[in-house]
């Protein structure tokens, strides 16, 4: 059985290797991510769905607000990751 529920994306509980990704992020951050995802999933997701992107998609959730991942798979501003390639 499938169940959705209304939740704030900063108060849902991650589980896994889920966890450690969304610890990294400010609440602001989050509610940027929240909005991008109400856009692109209108209908919702269920709790696994969100917890598999966070776990295995990071870097392009990451990358809805304007963010990166760098080579240690922080969070960082995509200016970084070109002045590390210099």
């Amino acid at each position: 059985m499938r169940i959705y529920s209304d939740e704030s994306l900063s108060n849902f509980r991650f589980w896994s290797g889920a966890v450690c990704r969304a610890e990294q992020l400010t609440a602001e951050q989050f509610d940027a991510i929240e909005r991008e995802l109400e856009m692109l999933y209108p209908d919702g997701m269920s709790d696994t769905e969100l917890n598999d992107l966070f776990w295995f998609d990071f870097e392009w959730v990451v990358g809805l607000i304007g963010l990166a991942l760098n080579e240690s798979g922080d969070i960082c501003d995509p200016s970084e990751l070109e002045e590390e390639e210099e």
